[in-house]
């Protein structure tokens, strides 16, 4: 027999036994990597004694009650190795394309229940390849932070990026500059929610057709121009939009001069959409974290197996347009038809 701990309790399972060979059910392996670091982190909070009462619930339902200080130092050291050497592995080859993007969790720090910012950053290397390059916790508007956590991936190697996607965070696109002297794409999903604050609920869907116009355009210069057409037609009744227009025109269209088939992909942090829920629906299990070590331990768990799922995807983007970006002659040539 064979106890089985699930997300609903234990159950007690009858293995077979063969007379010739042997069976064991593949549901019964180890548990996967992510799904230990859950477990882990709802162990800790117990054991500290600064669990929610919805973790507590959670301990007893998976047979917990029981568990020792040793059993989950032994567990949170397992899946440490793991996470650490996932996130802090080299970096190899050219990566044109970094994805840079925040979720906010809650965590306990000196006594207090705060909100901490979780950094994911996602490349695309010259193979459009994807993968998950880096994990960070820290404050999301310091330039410092930002200018720390990208040279961090310098050092592990990452280079030969040429955008960075992201959110309008402050000091990020100083740091990028700095960093890696690429060029800042704030994402356009976002910059548009921020658009339509400064209009009425009534002639929303006006101004959402007219903004529309300047995405829809086929070239750089176009979709400029009429971003300051619209914005000068915008002008007399919404100041507080035009104005907003005339200081974010160059990051939002950033991404139109780079291939056009891109563009879908580029001009927004949506591919990192999904990466994002997932992290927000295990994080939900937990409430509140008791340290960040335990919030860096779940997502890096979560990336590396997001990450596994990867690479054996098919290519992001294709070799004939994402190899134009390379600045390695042998990679940018037609040939890669190889």
């Amino acid at each position: 027999d064979r106890n089985w701990d699930t997300r609903a309790g234990r159950i007690e399972l009858a293995v077979p036994k063969l007379r010739k060979g042997s069976y064991f059910p593949s549901f019964l392996e180890p548990r996967r990597t992510a799904e230990k670091a859950l477990v882990a982190v709802i162990q800790e909070a117990y054991i500290q004694g600064i669990s929610t009462r919805s973790v507590d619930d959670l301990v007893k339902a998976m047979g917990g009650t029981g568990i020792s200080k040793s059993q989950v130092s032994r567990l949170i050291t397992e899946i440490d190795e793991r996470v650490n050497a996932f996130l802090n592995r080299p970096i190899e080859g050219e990566w044109p394309y970094l994805w840079i993007d925040a979720t906010y969790l809650k965590e306990r720090e000196g006594g207090r229940i705060v909100s901490t910012a979780v950094i994911v950053a996602v490349g695309v290397n010259t193979l459009g390849k994807r993968e998950v390059l880096g994990v960070a916790s820290g404050p999301s508007e310091a330039e410092p932070f930002w200018k720390s956590f990208l040279r961090s991936l310098a050092d592990r190697g990452l280079r030969g990026v040429k955008l960075v996607i992201s959110d309008d965070h402050k000091g990020l696109r100083s740091a990028a500059g700095k960093v890696f002297n690429a060029t800042q794409q704030r994402c356009r999903v976002h910059w548009m929610r921020n658009a339509l604050a400064h209009v009425g609920a009534k002639q929303r869907p006006a101004v959402v057709a007219m903004l529309k116009t300047i995405f829809a355009q086929e070239n750089a210069d176009d979709a400029h121009e009429q971003w300051r057409h619209v914005a000068d037609v915008l002008r007399e009744r919404y100041e507080k939009l035009a104005t907003m227009m005339d200081g974010s025109r160059e990051e939002v269209l950033a991404y139109m001069a780079f291939p056009k088939e891109h563009w879908a992909q580029i001009s927004s942090t949506n591919p990192l959409e999904r990466v994002n829920k997932e992290i927000k629906r295990r994080a939900d299990v937990i409430g509140i974290f008791p340290n960040t070590a335990a919030v860096i331990r779940l997502v890096g768990a979560l990336m590396l197996e997001q990450n596994d799922e990867w690479s054996v995807s098919r290519r992001y983007m294709t070799l004939e347009t994402i190899g134009t970006l390379s600045d390695n002659p042998r990679i940018s040539l037609p040939a890669l038809a190889a």
